[in-house]
């Protein structure tokens, strides 16, 4: 169970504009929502394998504190991970290490209240004008020209030439363009704004990924972590 509350913590958390998440869990699946803070990005998850210590709908709030139980080396290894209940659900974790003589608790969100904190934002689909794997080099030339546009929140994507090129800034002042990716099958007629550091962040976790453009305002990373796949929904900016 370690290993799962780590990968949701690594792909949520870490991107510095989420501290709560929902989990819905039965037999069959197991789900994982979240949204980011000025609903910045919207997070869609499922484990590829449905996690028997999740069943039940629940939230994981202030995973800040989750993450620090987690890093604590007295639960690096042989440590006792068991989910809590209280009237068949589930209500928090107990941390045990292997001596039995260091322990925390970790409380969860009830059904009622998470739901209630973290609405649920149904994406309809769109259709997607570009679709790309981005590779390595292409990720660290995006974060360079952040350094260099280091005043800038968002970034423009555009196809030009079939190529995928990501504008900053305004040519009036300073600004910077790359090519992100060559020979584009697609297209992009719409010149939205994107959240640079939420892009950045994303595109940094671990795992097997996929980045969508859409004209109907709307960007998708997907990020395959091997234990699950986080959908991250980008609605376009305004400036």
């Amino acid at each position: 169970m370690k290993d799962y509350l780590q990968d949701i913590v690594q792909h949520t958390h870490s991107l510095g504009i989420i501290d709560l998440v929902k989990i819905v869990g039965s037999d069959s699946q197991t789900v994982i929502e979240a949204v980011g803070e000025e609903r910045t990005v919207i997070v869609q998850a499922q484990f590829h394998n449905p996690v028997p210590e999740f069943i039940g709908t629940f939230g994981m709030p202030n995973l800040g504190k989750l993450n620090t139980i987690l890093n604590i080396p007295e639960y690096k290894d042989d440590a006792r991970l068991t989910i809590t209940k209280k009237d068949d659900a589930p209500t928090g974790i107990h941390f045990e290490n292997a001596t039995g003589d260091f322990k925390n608790d970790y409380r969860f969100m009830s059904a009622e209240i998470v739901n209630d904190q973290l609405k649920t934002v149904k994406f309809k689909g769109v259709r997607w004008g570009v679709e790309i794997e981005p590779s390595v080099a292409a990720i660290q030339r995006l974060k360079f020209q952040a350094q260099a546009n280091s005043g800038e929140t968002t970034f423009i994507a555009r196809v030009e030439n079939n190529n995928l090129v990501f504008y900053f800034g305004d040519h009036s002042s300073h600004a910077g363009n790359f090519v992100f990716a060559h020979d584009v099958a697609g297209s992009l007629s719409k010149a939205w704004s994107w959240p640079l550091s939420a892009v950045i962040s994303i595109l940094s976790l671990s795992g097997d990924k996929m980045i969508r453009f859409s004209d109907e305002g709307a960007a998708q990373i997907t990020v395959d972590s091997g234990l699950a796949i986080y959908n991250y929904i980008l609605p376009a900016q305004t400036k």
